[in-house]
């Protein structure tokens, strides 16, 4: 009889230990959506100070922003970028959902007020979407689904 309650209390245990372990895909998706959130924010700001037009593509490989302030390099003569934002994700099996062209493309900038955009990520069969009203920063939507 003890050992029948002993074998029970373990698997209780662990049952309640699978439950607290966190999925990976979903750490890596949340991961990459708060980091592509500030630096969304970020090239919105530098928009602002510029008065240039930002904008955010998916690629192939991750992503990329276009527009940003740039200069003439001194030695070469060509236009460099004054500030370089990353352009992959921190997790190779992130994506952006391709569901429709608004997904694509996000104009952050020169204006102060932009129109409310959003981006949907993919990683692991989860999705999370990454939105703005316009007037706050990006945030995400904890709408996390499992396909």
């Amino acid at each position: 009889m003890e050992l029948m309650v002993v074998v029970a209390i373990i698997a209780i245990a662990s049952a309640g230990v699978m439950f607290a372990i966190p999925d990976a895909s979903a750490t890596a998706l949340e991961r990459d959506a708060q980091r592509l959130a500030a630096l969304l924010d970020s090239a919105r700001a530098q928009s602002r100070a510029s008065g240039l037009a930002v904008t955010w593509h998916a690629t192939p490989q991750g992503f990329k922003f276009d527009g940003l302030p740039q200069a003439k390099n001194a030695n070469t003569g060509e236009m460099v970028d004054l500030v370089t934002f990353p352009t992959s994700w921190l997790n190779a099996d992130t994506s952006v959902a391709e569901s429709s062209p608004a997904n694509s493309v996000l104009l952050l900038g020169p204006e102060p007020i932009i129109a409310q955009q959003e981006v949907v990520l993919l990683n692991g069969g989860r999705s999370l979407t990454l939105a703005t009203d316009g007037i706050r920063p990006f945030s995400i939507k904890f709408s996390d689904t499992t396909k």
